[in-house]
């Protein structure tokens, strides 16, 4: 959502499924979320429709109507609603409505997992799969080649994942798989489980160390970069004994480096001059 204008109609669109679905339980949530990603879904393959409900010479109540009448019968009224509102409001091209209609799935799901008191496991669980992935060559490519069909990818991950993870983790991994926000697969994971984080209000910090800190000194670490970014932070830890010692740190575009590895190239460096 790139555009002032989309994040104007993805604001209106969430608060009013926040205010119809309020109390809902976490199963009618799933549904919604459900719901709205399969919409998402259909956007992607039809081009021409994303353009017939993004076109500004319709007014926005003709969009919500002709989405309406694609919709009505077959998703909760919840849905309906909610997507109606988001493609009446302007968007500036037709994919942001794609990027709006994902968000709004990935967002509704975060809701499910957080009325079940699951938002901090699904997080940890992102990210531990991200970790699986970009440390196998060969399954990091599987999963990241768009032109491999998507059936054939989700299967696999819903046969790695099988019982052993939250279900919204499960599918908001299959919504990674389809490239979430325009991203490659690797990227989508991560910028997931920012989300995930956000809806905790809490900042992650991506610490790389050469061997795994101790619990007192994550808690330190935390409670520095707390201080530091003025809310919670939430550390993912990546043991990678190729940086040799000390501590690497990104919290958004902010990078504490202070490795052994990259003192070392420093040297090199100046050495090289």
């Amino acid at each position: 959502m790139a555009s002032g204008v989309s994040r104007e109609a993805y604001g209106e669109a969430s608060d009013r499924l926040s205010a119809e679905t309020a109390s809902a339980t976490a199963a009618q949530l799933a549904t919604v979320a459900d719901e709205i990603l399969s919409v998402a879904g259909l956007l992607r393959a039809q081009p021409r429709l994303r353009r017939a409900l993004t076109d500004p010479s319709r007014s926005g109540s003709d969009r919500a109507d002709l989405l309406k009448s694609l919709l009505s019968g077959k998703v909760t009224e919840a849905t309906v609603n909610a997507l109606g509102t988001l493609v009446s409001g302007r968007f500036s091209k037709p994919t942001e409505l794609l990027d709006a209609t994902e968000r709004l799935g990935a967002d509704t799901l975060l809701a499910s997992a957080g009325k079940d008191g699951k938002l901090a496991e699904v997080e940890d669980e992102l990210f531990r799969f991200s970790q699986i992935v970009s440390g196998n060559s060969s399954l990091s490519v599987t999963l990241s080649d768009p032109s491999a069909p998507t059936e054939r990818r989700v299967k696999l991950v819903q046969d790695l994942l099988k019982g052993k993870v939250h279900v919204a983790t499960g599918r908001l991994v299959e919504l990674a798989l389809d490239g979430f926000g325009g991203r490659g697969f690797e990227a989508s994971l991560i910028r997931l489980v920012e989300l995930t984080a956000a809806k905790r209000d809490r900042e992650v910090a991506y610490v790389t160390v050469a061997k795994p800190l101790t619990d007192a000194d994550e808690q330190s670490l935390a409670a520095k970069l707390s201080a530091l970014y003025g809310r919670e932070v939430s550390l993912k830890v990546d043991v990678n004994p190729s940086v040799l010692g000390g501590v690497s740190v990104r919290v958004g575009s902010d990078l504490y480096d202070g490795t052994v590895l990259r003192r070392l190239n420093a040297a090199k460096q100046a050495f090289a001059k």
